[in-house]
């Protein structure tokens, strides 16, 4: 049996603590799923031929999430207006599943502490017919592999 690689077009994201509806698991991209060991140089007295890195912490990325602007409000942006609107905080933690051809999933990562740092409605433009994407950025403590 040959495994192939995994394909990114295929899932989905769950947000504990919302109600789960297809609209806000759908979505038309997903980034930011990225950890940094963070360093702290240290010259070392009489070695002049190189400088000593020493790990201090992680840092993590901000997670994007983008897909089209819904007709209807849904559970997650009226959890984005609690931020914009009335500056109230209530993180949350999310699943981000990979899926294979028959909707199970692959891989699975879990998102720890998430909230909203910037919403942004995209362009409109009169001389395209383009969907208008939303796009929602978090921060979030970590994230793990399941």
């Amino acid at each position: 049996m040959f495994l192939y690689p995994a394909v990114g077009f295929h899932f989905a994201v769950y947000f504990h603590g919302l109600l789960p509806t297809p609209i806000d698991v759908s979505f038309q991209s997903v980034t930011g799923l990225s950890a940094t060991v963070e360093t702290e140089s240290y010259k070392e007295g009489g070695e002049n031929r190189y400088v000593h890195d020493i790990p201090t912490g992680l840092k993590f990325s901000t997670l994007t999430l983008k897909r089209g602007l819904k007709s209807i409000p849904s559970p997650l942006t009226k959890w984005c207006e609690g931020v914009y609107e009335d500056f109230k905080f209530k993180p949350l933690d999310l699943i981000v599943l990979l899926l294979d051809e028959n909707h199970l999933p692959m891989h699975r990562w879990s998102v720890l502490g998430a909230y909203p740092v910037k919403y942004e409605i995209g362009e409109f433009n009169a001389e395209t017919a383009g969907i208008v994407i939303q796009t929602l950025e978090l921060k979030y403590k970590y994230f793990k592999s399941l």
